[in-house]
């Protein structure tokens, strides 16, 4: 056999084996993290909502996975997503309130900081985000071009971002002029499926924060509800709410179309509690809060995970688990081993073989009141309203509601999360604690902030 014909055998012993290079690359599971912005617990059908119609999120979860005691990072924007990105929860991540930095952008984070985005990257993936950053400004040391993304289009700045006729958005490290008239939202659904197109033949990780449905609350047209005997805003809601669950869904036709479903793990949360009056909604659902509170309410995302064939449909899960979280299961499923000092754990198990992960105890602070604090052991769960004031105490298991402050009876658990507070938070100066005594006021109106 001369060298040519040998090189030929080889090269086809190698592609029965081995497979193609294309292959070989899709064997690695494409992920998509999509993030609604203020979206409540009680906000989509399948978590018991009765007004709004989300018909694509539905299917999502009765075609994989519902989670009934997954948490955002916090109860505001920036922190939230801060925690999502680093795999660190708010008492050692370095972003843990929303900071406003003139004229537009966020307190940044440092630019040694390792993101869920280097992660994939080093994994051999595509990344991709799509929506709201808030995590940096331009020129700082966090924009999203510095911080692991290969693509970027959407807002920088948070403030910004309340604006959905904007004069501009980003894409890369340079500004895309509009005309003020165009809805960002439609622009960036269309961005999105024109990535997946675009990396269809290779491993990509695209993250999606969708801005909807954060205040101002605008919309092209109020649709299947304009005729609804509801005020202008809770209709514009709806119709924010119901847009983006179609677009999530022509997301998930084109995954079908270009044979790459079941080569998909998609995700599905809120950055945090419902970021309006929850009331007429039921926003959220059976838990006390939203936004801005250290309640369940405020804390709770409703979160779906999706892998045809590899996350069996119509599945309730219990399993509790945080944002911090991503960063360890990412690094499971792309056979890396993850950052030191994650505060969160892989949460793989649970998704592919429904096994029950124990979670480490869960930690949230909010510096936008004073500060206050939230923790979960177990199903206790803590919350600490003011630095002088007592702990409260509620047995998630039974009281998920946070009805029954139950401190009194149990002090020896109220004892276990007065320790366990001593040490849940490294020190930071841009974070400082601020001490305060008093309950903090309750809140009238979310339109228009962070």
């Amino acid at each position: 056999m001369n060298s040519r014909a040998f090189s030929a055998l080889l090269a086809l012993l190698c592609a029965l084996f081995i497979g193609s290079p294309a292959r070989a690359a899709m064997a690695k599971p494409n992920v998509i993290f999509i993030l609604a912005d203020d979206l409540g617990y009680g906000d989509l059908g399948c978590f018991g909502q009765t007004k709004i119609k989300t018909p694509n999120l539905d299917r999502m979860a009765a075609e994989g996975m519902r989670f009934t005691q997954a948490y955002a990072g916090t109860t505001v924007c920036a922190p939230s997503r801060c925690a999502l990105m680093t795999g660190l929860h708010t008492g050692h991540a370095p972003i843990r309130g929303n900071k406003e930095i003139k004229p537009e952008g966020q307190e940044p984070m440092p630019a040694d900081t390792f993101t869920v985005a280097h992660l994939m990257k080093r994994a051999g993936y595509t990344t991709g985000m799509i929506g709201k950053w808030g995590l940096g400004f331009p020129g700082s040391t966090s924009p999203p071009e510095k911080m692991g993304w290969d693509y970027f289009f959407g807002y920088n700045c948070q403030m910004k971002a309340h604006e959905y006729y904007p004069t501009s958005l980003w894409r890369n490290a340079g500004q895309l002029v509009l005309d003020g008239k165009t809805y960002s939202h439609d622009l960036m659904a269309e961005d999105a499926l024109e990535f997946v197109r675009r990396n269809k033949d290779k491993p990509f990780f695209l993250y999606l924060p969708f801005t909807i449905p954060h205040g101002k609350f605008q919309v092209p047209d109020q649709g299947a509800y304009a005729n609804e005997n509801w005020p202008a805003q809770w209709k514009n809601i709806a119709a924010m709410i119901t847009r983006m669950d179609k677009d999530i869904g022509r997301l998930f036709a084109l995954l079908r179309e270009l044979k790459l479903d079941e080569n998909t793990l998609v995700f599905f949360a809120s950055d945090n509690g419902a970021g309006y009056q929850p009331k007429f909604f039921q926003s959220s659902g059976p838990l006390r809060g939203w936004k801005r509170d250290m309640y369940e309410g405020g804390l709770r995302s409703p979160s779906i995970a999706r892998w045809p064939g590899k996350i069996k449909p119509g599945v309730v899960s219990e399993q509790v688990w945080a944002f911090w979280d991503l960063m360890p299961t990412f690094a499971e499923l792309t056979g890396q081993t993850p950052p030191p000092n994650m505060d969160g754990v892989s949460i793989l198990p649970a998704l592919l073989e429904r096994k029950t992960v124990e979670h480490p105890p869960l930690y949230f602070e909010f510096h936008e009141r004073g500060f206050t604090v939230a923790a979960r052991i177990g199903d206790w769960k803590a919350v600490r309203l003011g630095t002088k004031l007592p702990i409260e105490l509620y047995d998630m298991k039974t009281d998920a509601a946070e009805q029954h402050d139950v401190a009194a009876q149990h002090p020896d658990v109220v004892k276990r999360f007065e320790e366990y507070l001593k040490t849940a938070r490294t020190e930071s100066a841009t974070w400082p604690i601020r001490e305060n005594v008093r309950r903090p006021a309750a809140q009238k109106s979310d339109e228009g902030k962070q």
